[in-house]
């Protein structure tokens, strides 16, 4: 046998195995071939069944923080510059319309230092206007542009981290994407298939995890009347009431904290489970470089004060400031194994930039599922045997070669979405019928090229050789332009249709495969086994 034939066979072969053990990996028992195929051939919420959540994202809590941050790097400015002032705060925007009304005020800052303070906020803050109100009272407020590029990056943010939380649970293929009607909506789609514990994916997602370490002003209070009683109904200027996490005590308990932490869930820079020493689970974290420097600073000038560990805006202990602090630090009160690996995996992928609430929540059952599977299979079943079938009886022993091809590419095409732990949907079985299709006309396009060349009185092997180099370049240009389609349709679609052009574009590469350099084999071996052919059965 030609050496050449030899080769391409090796190729074919080596193929099949490999996307047979793809497919169906190496079975010790019908068990196991079970087992493995359910592994390999993962399916996704449409067909699987699942949860269907859509979130939306509170971008005024992103201002907010935004805001805090510029107040306390301000105050350190003015401090450097010599600028004096009797208060500075911000306002407090509660809904997403009010969003773009966040802005900082400062009070009593001296005419001689007007100057001085206006060059500070057009030299370091740009982005931020400075309107005066009197002669002693600025206003600031984010510019438009900045405005929107925080809230559309508040909303990546928060997509990034949700996903980072969900990969950490070991999902398989979670959907998170954009999914507002308009950008004023800033709605997150979560959809988990085969999810087995929504309450626990959907409360580990919702957990902000605003991670604050802050100094105690006063307290603990048996109630927020209490406390507003001892400071005369009103407050102290940069700071805040909160309360003690349920849970952590017999009766709820109040503190006077710093509205600004020493550091936040930002300076974090990994996080574990672990244990006291009563063996009690807590969860250890470390902080980055600069967070360390800034709260060894901080616990160095503040020994003796009673320090507050607030998560998510509730307290989780209360410790007095024994000696500096520098690079880590504990959560104590944890109830578990579960709720310390939990904390600490939310911590990792980050503090939620901003809070989100649920607009909508489906399960959807494994039975929509199976019925698509079912009628799915069915119709491809069907398809794929009419599809046989003419082109046995058209194109006689040239359509088993065809049909070959066909059984090919589409063991090709799972093979690879296995490889890749790609979730076959109800669109991507579109787009991987939608290949098949395409690769019975490559078919086509041969033999009839073939039989154009056998017309023109060319013999077997020049008119099977001439066929497949004239129908290559037309294959090429229709695949191209499909391939150009679906990447426009993956660039700019959601997840559905994302999955279509994906099987798509890897059943049409299958077929290239198959269609030129398979199909050609098979009928350079017949051309082999039979060099004085008469008649091609085509």
């Amino acid at each position: 046998m030609d050496r050449k034939l030899i080769g391409r066979t090796a190729v074919i072969l080596a193929l099949v195995l490999v996307c047979v053990v793809g497919v169906i990996g190496l079975p010790r028992s019908v068990d196991g071939l079970r087992s493995n195929l359910g592994r390999n051939i993962k399916l996704g919420l449409d067909l699987r069944g699942g949860s269907h959540l859509l979130l939306q994202v509170q971008v005024q809590d992103a201002m907010k923080v935004e805001a805090d941050q510029t107040i306390q790097l301000l105050r350190e400015e003015f401090r450097k510059a010599g600028v004096d002032f009797s208060a500075m705060d911000r306002n407090d925007p509660a809904t997403i319309a009010e969003a773009d009304s966040i802005q900082i005020n400062i009070h009593g800052v001296p005419e001689a230092k007007s100057g001085d303070l206006r060059r500070i906020i057009s030299e370091r803050y740009p982005n931020w206007v400075l309107t005066p109100v009197s002669s002693s009272q600025y206003r600031l407020n984010l510019r438009p542009t900045e405005l929107l590029t925080l809230k559309r990056d508040t909303v990546e943010r928060t997509m990034r981290t949700i996903e980072q939380r969900i990969n950490g649970l070991g999902l398989t293929e979670p959907t998170i994407q954009g999914h507002g009607r308009s950008d004023a909506e800033y709605e997150i789609l979560v959809q988990l298939p085969g999810v087995d514990d929504p309450a626990r994916v959907k409360s580990i997602m919702q957990t902000a995890a605003m991670l604050e370490i802050t100094l105690v002003r006063d307290g603990p209070f048996a109630s927020p009347d209490q406390a507003m009683a001892k400071t005369g109904g009103v407050l102290p200027l940069n700071t805040r009431l909160v309360r003690t996490a349920p849970g952590r005590e017999s009766e709820p308990r109040w503190y006077l904290v710093d509205r600004s932490p020493a550091i936040t869930g930002r300076d974090l820079r990994n996080a574990r489970p672990g244990r006291d020493e009563f063996q009690r689970w807590e969860t250890d974290f470390t902080l980055t470089q600069d967070g360390a420097r800034r709260f060894g600073r901080f616990t160095e000038s503040n020994i003796g004060q009673p320090l507050a560990v607030v998560l998510d805006n509730q307290i989780h202990s209360v410790a007095n400031i024994q000696n500096r602090i520098s690079d880590s630090g504990r959560i104590t009160g944890i109830g578990g194994e579960q709720e310390a690996s939990d904390l600490a995996l939310v911590l990792r992928a980050g503090s939620l930039p901003a809070g989100v609430v649920y607009l909508e929540e489906r399960t959807i059952g494994p039975s929509l599922g199976a019925d698509s599977i079912r009628q799915g299979v069915l119709a491809g079943l069907v398809g794929i045997a009419m599809v046989i079938l003419v082109m046995l009886v058209y194109y006689r022993k040239a359509g088993a070669n065809a049909v070959i091809a066909l059984l090919l590419n589409g063991l090709i095409t799972l093979a690879a979405l296995s490889y890749f732990n790609a979730v076959w949907t109800l669109p991507g079985i579109a787009g991987f019928i939608l290949s098949l299709g395409m690769a019975v006309d490559s078919n086509v396009l041969i033999f009839e090229r073939i039989r154009e060349e056998l017309r023109a009185g060319k013999g077997i092997p020049s008119a099977v050789s001439l066929g497949f180099e004239r129908a290559f370049l037309t294959i090429i240009d229709t695949h191209v332009t499909t391939v150009v389609a679906s990447a426009f349709l993956f660039m700019f679609g959601t997840g559905p249709v994302k999955g279509f052009a994906i099987t798509l574009v890897i059943g049409l590469v299958a077929n290239l495969f198959t269609a030129v350099f398979v199909s050609r084999t098979i009928f350079d071996y017949s051309l082999y086994r039979n060099p004085r052919m008469a008649e091609l059965s085509i």
